[in-house]
C-alpha cells in the first residue's frame, strides 16, 4: 500500500491539473473512513503550503437519499481554500476540472468559534449571515466511479462555490424553496430541508466533525450545507442559476 502522503499527493496534482486517475479503493480496497480523511487533511496541507488559505468547509452527504444510496450513516466533510472561491455573476473555467457538476445550496458565515457537540440553538447563535450559494462539485476519479473513502479522500469531492450576498441569520431557512435554472430552463425545484429535515442540522455536524479532526470553525469561516437537489453537470456555455425563496439568487457562467 502507498503511504498516505503518496495518496495525498496524487489526488492533489488530480485536482490541481485536473487529470483523472483510478480509484484508491481499487489499488485499496480496504482504505478505511480514518485513512481518507488523513489523505484529505494532507492534500489540502499542500495547498496551504502553495499559497492558499483554508476558509471554511463543506458538507457532503446531507441528503437520507444520498445516506441511503451509499449505504451510511453520517454526513461528511470537506476543506474549503480562497483558491476555491469564484465570482458570483462571473464565470468559470470548465477545463480547470474533470466531471464539474453544480448544486444549489446555503452558506452559513461564521461569527464566533463553533466546534464539538453543539444544540441547534448554540450553532444558530455562531452564525454571522446566512446566503444563497453554489457548490462545484468535481471528482478527479475515472469514469466518474468511486466508492465512500474515494470521495472522502479527494476532499469530498469540493472543487469550487459561490456565494451570493449574505444576510442576518433572522430568516427560517427550514422550508425555503429552491430552483436550479440553465439558460433559464428550469432543471431542478427543491427545499432547504432536504438539508437533513434542516440546513442547522448540517451546521451542528460540521462543529462535531472538525473537532473530532482536530479543527474548529473560526470567525469568517464558510460552512457550505449541502447540496439542496441533485447535481448538474456543466457543459461549456451555460448560465447556472439559483434561487432560494427568501434569501437570494447566486449565478455563474460556464466558459472553456
Amino acid at each position: 500500500m502507498a503511504g498516505l502522503t503518496d495518496l495525498a499527493a496524487r489526488v492533489d496534482d488530480a485536482a490541481r491539473y485536473a487529470k483523472a486517475i483510478p480509484q484508491l479503493t481499487v489499488g485499496i480496497p480496504d482504505l478505511g473512513i480514518d485513512d481518507a480523511y488523513a489523505i484529505q487533511a494532507l492534500s489540502v496541507r499542500r495547498r496551504v503550503d502553495r499559497g492558499e488559505r483554508r476558509i471554511g468547509v463543506k458538507m457532503g452527504l446531507t441528503s437520507r437519499a444520498k445516506m441511503l444510496q451509499v449505504g451510511v450513516d453520517e454526513v461528511i466533510w470537506g476543506r474549503l481554500t480562497d483558491a476555491m472561491l469564484l465570482e458570483e455573476g462571473g464565470s468559470l473555467s470548465h477545463g480547470r476540472y474533470v466531471h464539474p457538476r453544480v448544486e444549489p445550496e446555503v452558506a452559513f458565515l461564521i461569527g464566533r468559534p463553533l466546534a464539538g457537540t453543539v444544540t441547534a440553538l448554540e450553532a444558530m447563535a455562531a452564525v454571522a449571515g446566512v446566503a444563497p450559494a453554489m457548490e462545484i462539485i468535481d471528482s478527479r476519479y475515472e469514469a466518474f466511479r468511486f466508492a465512500l473513502p474515494d470521495v472522502i479522500a479527494d476532499n469530498s469531492s469540493s472543487s469550487g462555490l459561490v456565494i451570493g450576498s449574505f444576510v442576518l441569520p433572522t430568516i427560517d431557512i427550514g422550508n425555503l424553496g429552491t430552483v436550479l435554472s440553465v439558460n433559464g430552463a428550469v432543471r431542478q425545484i427543491g427545499s432547504t430541508a432536504a438539508l437533513l429535515g434542516h440546513p442547522v442540522r448540517s451546521l451542528v455536524a460540521a462543529a462535531r466533525m472538525v473537532a473530532q479532526g482536530g479543527e474548529q470553525l473560526n470567525p469568517g469561516d464558510i460552512v457550505m450545507a449541502g447540496g439542496i437537489t441533485a447535481a448538474h453537470p456543466l457543459a461549456v456555455g451555460e448560465y447556472v442559476r439559483a434561487d432560494i425563496e427568501g434569501l437570494g439568487r447566486v449565478a455563474i457562467s460556464v466558459r472553456e
